[in-house]
């Protein structure tokens, strides 16, 4: 048995380490291993860090076993979130802002936690207001998910760009993106999920020191092929992750079965 519990297999796509685990646990708890090992070097090293959050059923796994880590000193974590829908309050059961509260935020206590407004009067004023606290902290960790059409947080195929001049924007969802939402019990119906949503750029999620991609499910697997030897291009938006100096993306059997 590897060191890392339930690994079944381990190789680089560019720079991008892929590691493939026997089941969606024992993925989500080496991720989470992993990203406290990382938390606990950078509050060693500069005494905080500053990460961000994706809110996903697929981050379930490495939530729950994140909270559940020893030694991390959560006070001296600045937490961020990748995206939010607009118009969507943030107590709704959709919202990403209660989807982090519920599972991460009030089991853990977090130094600062800043959230994206996706119901703000003013949108745009709420993008460069998000945008100031990202600079003025920078990212050492991002923790994001693979959409199935290939999305980092809300950066769908025909918004990505890997040279946005803007660090939070407003963007338009794509349909594939709207359907996975339904797929993934979010909203009964396509009619329901909002058009338009918040999100972290492309250069502001890759900007980061380190990036942990957790990607488990078969819904994921097409999305993971692109990702790991489709062409690195905004048509697989998570594929510039095999750019990355430090990038780890953490799979299942099913999301790795077309590997």
């Amino acid at each position: 048995m590897d060191e890392e519990e339930g690994l079944v297999r381990e190789f680089k796509a560019g720079k991008l380490t892929v590691k493939i685990f026997k089941d969606r646990q024992s993925m989500g708890e080496a991720a989470a291993r992993a990203v406290g090992k990382k938390m606990k070097e950078i509050i060693s090293e500069k005494g905080r860090v500053s990460m961000v959050f994706a809110s996903a059923p697929s981050q379930e796994e490495f939530l729950a076993s994140l909270v559940k880590l020893e030694g991390i000193e959560w006070p001296k974590v600045i937490a961020f979130h990748l995206d939010e829908y607009i118009g969507i309050p943030s107590d709704a059961p959709q919202s990403f802002r209660k989807f982090l509260r519920d599972r991460l935020f009030s089991k853990v206590n977090v130094g600062e936690v800043h959230y994206l407004n996706g119901d703000a009067e003013d949108i745009e004023e709420e993008a460069r207001r998000y945008a100031e606290l990202l600079k003025k902290y920078g990212l050492d960790i991002a923790c994001v998910g693979i959409g199935e059409n290939g999305h980092l947080a809300f950066n769908d195929p025909h918004v990505a760009d890997f040279n946005d001049p803007l660090m939070v924007k407003v963007v338009e969802l794509d349909e594939v993106c709207r359907r996975q939402q339904v797929h993934d019990g979010c909203f009964a119906t396509l009619e329901e999920v909002p058009r338009k949503a918040l999100t972290l750029t492309m250069p502001t999620i890759f900007n980061a020191k380190y990036i942990f991609a957790v990607v488990p499910a078969p819904s994921k697997a097409e999305a993971v092929r692109k990702t790991v030897y489709g062409p690195i291009s905004t048509s697989c938006p998570a594929s510039i992750l095999r750019k990355h100096d430090n990038a780890i993306l953490f799979l299942d059997r099913d999301s790795a079965s077309l590997l």
